[in-house]
């Protein structure tokens, strides 16, 4: 029996009532962008809001849980990831409404870009810099996420999440601690939905800062790839693909993983990459950026699971710390 089946079995009779779909020892490369990674034991897609706070009610408390959305910044390890996996459908979370002249409610499954076309459609200013970002607004509100000299924190007003024992929360846009790339509201909670502020202004002039921000994406990163975005976070004072540059790493491969010869913080899979391919790529640039520059570079890819064994792969390669 599988651990996937194994934990299915366990909850018995307590998901007769859940709506949502289990899928068993779930294949997670089919979900990440990077098309690597090992199996999550189960991945449950719930039904809408009330069916996840039922689901998290009756799961027991010794059982991991992960949140993932469309997996674009999502390096999943060889050995899989234990427990349960939850994704929030497009059906259940996927919608966006337009609350006022300036303010609009998004779930958490909505891609970025959907945001930024609906807030064009409606005349609200402030979203185009979610045109170019590879994402969903659970991951956006989760890491703060930002481009063109705008950040997420700059248009939320409160988020709606749920905890592990199925409780409903508010927060406001203080309680979501907002940092560069960083938000400090409690792990456990799983964001469901956010309400953001723009500002009026002429579709026009908002399609023409989205079309830049298009050309942009098209002309200096490697979006047609599998990628996972940025993979690190620009360190102060500096860029990081300046100083992977600098350490000599643009185009640098290492199995089928390669730092893109075009946006060398970007890193991709090149048709036959591991997840330990990726992540050995990763930390052999962190390495020989500290080296070189004495700058600890952060991920900013999220790294999950487990390692297979013998097949672990340490900060820095475990020269520096």
């Amino acid at each position: 029996m599988t651990k996937g089946t194994a934990l299915l079995e366990r909850l018995g009779g307590a998901v007769a009532d859940i709506r949502g779909r289990f899928t068993p020892d779930a294949p997670m490369e089919a979900i990440t962008w990077f098309r690597a990674g090992g199996p999550a034991d189960l991945l449950f897609q719930p039904a809408d809001e009330d069916d996840l706070a039922a689901f998290l009610k009756i799961l027991p408390a010794d059982v991991p849980v992960m949140v993932v959305g469309i997996g674009s910044n999502l390096l999943v390890r060889e050995g899989g990831i234990r427990g349960v996996v939850i994704r929030l459908s497009a059906k259940g979370f996927g919608a966006v409404e337009i609350l006022s002249e300036t303010r609009l409610r998004a779930g958490t499954a909505v891609p970025d870009k959907r945001v930024a076309a609906a807030a064009l459609d409606a005349g609200i200013g402030g979203f185009h810099f979610y045109h170019g970002i590879p994402g969903a607004i659970g991951g956006a509100l989760r890491m703060n996420a930002g481009a063109n000299g705008v950040e997420t924190r700059e248009r939320v007003v409160s988020v709606r999440a749920v905890d592990r024992s199925g409780t409903v929360h508010t927060l406001t846009n203080e309680e979501m601690g907002y940092a560069y790339r960083h938000s400090s509201a409690a792990k456990e909670l799983i964001f469901v939905s956010a309400e953001f502020e723009g500002y009026r202004e002429d579709p026009a002039v908002i399609r023409a800062a989205m079309d830049e921000v298009q050309n942009h994406r098209e002309t200096v990163q490697p979006i047609r790839e599998k990628t996972g975005g940025s993979t690190f976070k620009n360190p102060e004072g500096s860029s990081a693909w300046k100083e992977v540059d600098k350490a000599g790493c643009r185009g640098l491969m290492i199995g089928g993983a390669q730092m893109s010869p075009m946006h060398c913080n970007f890193m991709i899979n090149t048709g036959s990459a591991t997840g330990y391919d990726l992540e050995y790529l990763g930390e052999t640039v962190r390495s020989r950026v500290l080296e070189t520059s004495g700058i600890k570079l952060e991920w900013e890819i999220k790294r999950v699971g487990e390692f297979k064994p013998e097949r672990t792969v340490q900060e820095f390669l475990g020269q520096f710390i």
